[in-house]
């Protein structure tokens, strides 16, 4: 009977853990086969997304997305940003951004951070 009893603790502790470990808590794999362009696909985010409180004239944060240069300095904190991974979510008051996006800044990130 305690062999019933432990092992069905040692069952129901792997379950827990091996549903925990599905959870977005730390850097998910990205596939970045293509690359990504930063005045196709970068830019574009930063002026549909951030740029109306993170420009230039109103670096929100301290964060300006305005160029090149300013979106590079500042891509990590982007990237915390849209996951809400130590950084407050973004857009502030929207919804998150779709993963596909996010995944668009990880790989541009993750190939360099190119000024293409």
């Amino acid at each position: 009977m305690k062999r019933k009893i432990i092992f069905s603790c040692l069952f129901f502790v792997g379950l827990l853990f091996i549903s925990c470990s599905k959870d977005k808590v730390g850097p998910t794999p990205v596939d970045c086969t293509t690359t990504v362009s930063f005045s196709n696909d970068i830019m574009p985010i930063m002026q549909a997304n951030c740029i109306s409180c993170h420009d230039q004239g109103n670096a929100s944060g301290g964060f300006d997305f305005s160029s090149y240069n300013a979106v590079s300095a500042n891509a990590a904190a982007a990237l915390g940003s849209m996951k809400n991974s130590g950084y407050q979510l973004m857009p502030l008051g929207g919804p998150a951004l779709p993963d596909s996006t996010i995944q668009k800044l990880e790989c541009w990130i993750t190939q360099g951070k190119l000024d293409n």
